[in-house]
């Protein structure tokens, strides 16, 4: 595997986005085959991070609570087909049909998210949303059943993400096993998998990565780490190799965990994730599905099974490829270049595979082909083109009042770059044009040229 290919690709990701510090690890299902640290733990004390770094890993930790439901379900404690009702008192009934346990294992309950997640994160960081007073399983049943009639679809026919189902599988967890759900996870999955360093949010462990806000300018600034209540929706904090451990029960069919016949029920996709692929290449993104806990989408000939998470000061994605019996582990103290993407690319070098051969690199790569600085004739007129989370965003420079406008890539071909603007009521076709060592932009009524690519 090219692992200096792969180091300067999650490096330069990272100055890019400002990441100050990434951790990665590669597995199969017998030992760790590549892990490193990039960048700091900690900007001010330059500090580097290592693979036992620790990270928050958010939504990732919803994977280990339906483990938790799957292994109750092997002992005959409860059935993903129960209504949560039998355990809780949830009186959000939508269209007159009771949420299954299966349904908030995979965000079909019919509710669409109601957002507490969000209020809370950007609350403790400064940047937004509001204090929620939820605390306990009371609090939160009464949140959801306040929401009875924001329903959108019966339960089982859409996907709705919804980090307070999660919330409620926790708590049913606790019901069922008589443990708080923190405990039942020590206990049951992280002592019997050896994950030693694995804990909490808002608990005292060793040299945990600092958590950074990363502003849209400027520089990283220390963020907060806040307990998340219950926490089985997205509260714990591992390290690489600890979710190594973790990702290689999966690649031994369940071992020691659960039986492959429960293994084969978790991983088994049951809703699609209502994406439609780019139009640039409409024929190789795979839309993926969602399973109890994990995704699962069509990978490189093979599957990708796995989960993002996200409490914005880190991130996080894990993720395996059963085929192969190869699994990957990322983390990271900041938002910014996604987590899933670096994990992509680390499976595909893993897998002998041509990183570029990935959709999303090859938009990347044509998006910044093609951006810079455009001048008109005599350059009456200049335009900054910029990439910016796939898309480009076209500014005609002005000092008082610059105008702006997104570009989606339509289509790729050798020698041209085809995107959509949305002016209004109009879609206006844009084109970039490689011609003769120059690239060419027709923008409306204006052919400009580049003058300075970007940087």
């Amino acid at each position: 595997m090219d692992t200096k290919w792969l180091d300067e690709f999650v490096l330069e990701r990272m100055r890019r986005t400002r990441l100050p510090g990434v951790s990665l690890a590669l597995m199969d299902e017998e030992e760790v085959l590549y892990a490193r640290g990039y960048g700091f733990r900690d900007l001010e004390r330059a500090l580097p991070t290592t693979p036992t770094t620790l990270y928050g890993i958010g939504s990732v930790t919803k994977s280990f609570t339906a483990l938790a439901i799957m292994r109750l379900a092997e002992e005959g404690k409860l059935s993903p087909e129960d209504p949560v009702e039998r355990y809780l008192p949830l009186r959000v009934r939508p269209f007159g049909e009771p949420i299954r346990i299966g349904h908030l294992l995979t965000h079909t309950s019919g509710l669409p998210a109601l957002a507490y997640a969000e209020a809370q994160i950007r609350w403790a960081q400064g940047t937004g949303g509001q204090s929620l007073p939820l605390a306990s399983v009371e609090d939160f049943l009464t949140w959801v059943n306040g929401a009875a009639d924001w329903v959108e679809a019966r339960p089982g026919e859409r996907w709705f993400y919804l980090n307070e189902g999660y919330v409620l599988l926790g708590a049913i967890i606790e019901r069922v096993s008589g443990l708080a759900y923190a405990e039942y996870l020590r206990r049951e999955t992280l002592a019997p998998l050896g994950m030693t360093s694995t804990g909490f949010l808002g608990e005292e462990l060793p040299e945990p990565a600092k958590p950074y806000v990363i502003p849209a300018q400027g520089q990283p600034r220390p963020g907060k780490v806040a307990p998340i209540p219950i926490g089985s929706d997205g509260a714990l904090v591992s390290s690489v190799v600890d979710l190594a451990r973790y990702i290689q029960m999966f690649l031994r069919g369940g071992a020691p965990l659960l039986r492959p016949g429960s293994l084969a029920e978790m991983i088994r996709p049951r809703i699609p994730l209502p994406h439609r692929p780019s139009p640039a290449f409409p024929e190789e993104v795979h839309i993926p599905a969602y399973a109890y806990g994990l995704m699962v989408q069509p990978f490189l000939e093979a599957t990708l099974i796995g989960h993002g998470g996200s409490v914005l000061v880190y991130t996080a994605y894990l993720g395996f490829v059963p085929e192969r019996r190869l699994g990957v582990a990322v983390l990271a103290n900041g938002s910014g270049y996604p987590m899933a993407q670096l994990a992509q690319v680390a499976l595909a070098l893993a897998m002998g595979a041509d990183p570029h051969r990935l959709p999303f690199l090859r938009l990347e790569g044509a998006v910044e082909a093609v951006a810079g600085v455009y001048g008109s004739y005599g350059e009456g007129m200049r335009v900054a083109v910029r990439p910016k989370d796939g898309v480009l965003e076209l500014v005609v420079e002005d000092k008082e009042a610059p105008q702006s406008v997104y570009l989606t890539v339509e289509g790729v071909a050798r020698e041209e770059v085809r995107c959509l603007a949305l002016l209004g009521d109009r879609v206006l076709p844009v084109i970039f044009r490689r011609k003769a060592g120059e690239v060419e932009l027709l923008y409306e009524r204006y052919k400009l040229r580049r003058l300075s690519p970007w940087e």
